[in-house]
């Protein structure tokens, strides 16, 4: 897997998003989830991408036992700010400076490791200055607890104000096909000005560009999908197009559907004046994840960005990415 640089940090082109190994894309398969991982770390997706309100907080606890005995192999990105409770009630957002250190350290003992090598600001607290989350964030810093810092779903303002306090190393932000906003909203533009990298998570459209979802009965009972706009009604109809035009693009080139999807988020690595792009996919299971890795080697031409810039052109996704979008993008 070649590598590319988030700031002064160096990752593997693809990282592996392991949100779903807990919680949201319906039934987990622990044992699966771990042998997944492995498999990760042999083919060389070394960037792991965990956060502590996903289970709530069995998936950093997997993630560290996955990782025992191979740390030193290991690019480790966790998150704090979606606050929940044990029990899964959702708490709300929380940026408040005490707050930082209480959920870096649970993290840390969560994860088994000593430092988080990044450390991610899930979301905007709107209640608390983002200078005074990033503060926290410095004090984190200095006191060898992170290495690097990163935040998620902001707007070019809130990054600028963060990295005039602690420099941001990564914005993560939804970016595929389906969900072309960071090149409109000038969040690929502020990270490329400011030297940051961009790390696109749902890569693959929540699964939706594999050309595997026909429908709703296509998803697990307790699959959050289930609730997403994207995947509703005449919203669904309209998308499943989008799809089955990148679908058909897949099949000339010889490729699946969602490694095509992948390569085009590559691609957008320094083009037209983007930043450093690197695509963390998530899955649970091994299989996917080999195809997955496969798409690093998926060589696309200009002409064929230029034919998948028309199959799923921006603005072309029909519906909301989320239900509630009031927390997306501060």
């Amino acid at each position: 897997m070649r590598m590319r640089e988030l700031g002064a940090l160096q990752v593997p082109a693809m990282g592996l998003g392991c949100m779903g190994m807990s919680e949201f894309y319906g039934t987990a398969d622990e044992a699966e989830a771990l042998r997944t991982i492995s498999r990760a770390l042999d083919l060389g997706v070394t960037f792991l991408d965990t956060a502590d309100m996903y289970g709530p907080f069995t998936n950093e606890r997997l993630v560290g036992r996955a990782i025992a005995g191979r740390r030193e192999e290991v690019v480790l990105a966790t998150k704090f700010g979606n606050e929940r409770g044990e029990d899964g009630a959702r708490l709300g957002v929380n940026g408040r400076p005490e707050y930082v250190h209480r959920a870096c350290d649970a993290s840390l003992q969560r994860l088994g490791v000593d430092v988080i090598d990044l450390y991610y600001q899930h979301r905007v607290d709107t209640t608390v200055p983002v200078e005074e989350t990033w503060g926290a964030l410095r004090e984190l810093v200095e006191a060898g607890k992170v290495r690097f810092t990163g935040i998620s779903e902001a707007a070019p303002e809130t990054i600028r104000r963060a990295h005039a306090v602690q420099p941001v190393t990564a914005v993560q932000t939804e970016y595929s096909l389906w969900t072309r906003d960071p090149e409109e909203d000038g969040v690929l533009a502020t990270c490329a000005e400011l030297g940051i990298g961009f790390v696109a998570y749902s890569p693959v459209g929540r699964g939706f560009l594999t050309g595997r979802i026909r429908s709703l009965d296509d998803l697990a009972p307790d699959d959050f999908r289930r609730h997403d706009p994207r995947f509703q009604g005449e919203n669904l109809v309209r998308n499943l197009e989008l799809v089955d035009r990148v679908r058909e693009i897949a099949g000339e080139k010889g490729v699946t559907a969602s490694q095509l999807a992948l390569a085009w988020v590559l691609a957008q690595d320094g083009r037209a004046g983007s930043p450093t792009v690197v695509p963390i996919p998530g899955t649970k299971r091994v299989s996917y994840l080999e195809e997955n890795a496969a798409a690093a080697e998926v060589s696309l031409t200009d002409a064929d960005l230029r034919r998948l810039d028309d199959a799923a052109p921006r603005g072309a996704t029909a519906g909301d990415r989320y239900a509630d979008m009031s927390g997306v993008h501060v």
